[in-house]
């Protein structure tokens, strides 16, 4: 009986913490508040993370920046797991029409890859964040 408690007791702690190590808490995903925009169309957004590895699979930060109607990815940076706050940045060339200076929004991602049944690595969303940014 004892042993039964004890073992309900931390699968219920695990289920309650589990969401927290894996985005590393409240705070374990940002974005900047500004962005950049080259002369060439290159675009970069940029922020701070922080997960713990968990050994299931890669993780990614991935970014979509919004301007008015157009939505574009832009690339995508492995995370390091370990606990700690690091930052990304992520950049991508957009062309045709080429972003303008000013008022946009990111959504950023942190994303696990897993292997799903068929074996094929299937994405885990871990935790998302939404800013408004001005880009410069």
């Amino acid at each position: 009986m004892r042993v039964r408690l004890v073992l309900t007791a931390a699968a219920l702690l695990t289920a309650a913490v589990a969401p927290l190590a894996h985005a590393g808490g409240a705070g374990g995903l940002t974005i900047d508040e500004y962005g950049t925009i080259g002369a060439d169309g290159t675009v970069t957004v940029s922020g701070t993370y922080r997960c713990l590895d968990d050994s299931e699979g890669p993780v990614f930060v991935s970014s979509t920046l919004k301007q008015g109607s157009r939505s574009t990815g832009i690339g995508g940076t492995r995370a390091v797991c370990d606990g700690h706050l690091h930052t990304w940045a992520n950049t991508a060339v957009v062309k045709e029409p080429v972003y303008q200076p000013g008022a946009a929004r990111v959504e950023a991602t942190l994303v696990q890859l897993t292997a799903g049944a068929s074996g094929l690595p299937l994405p885990g969303f871990l935790t998302t964040e939404q800013a408004d940014v001005e880009l410069r």
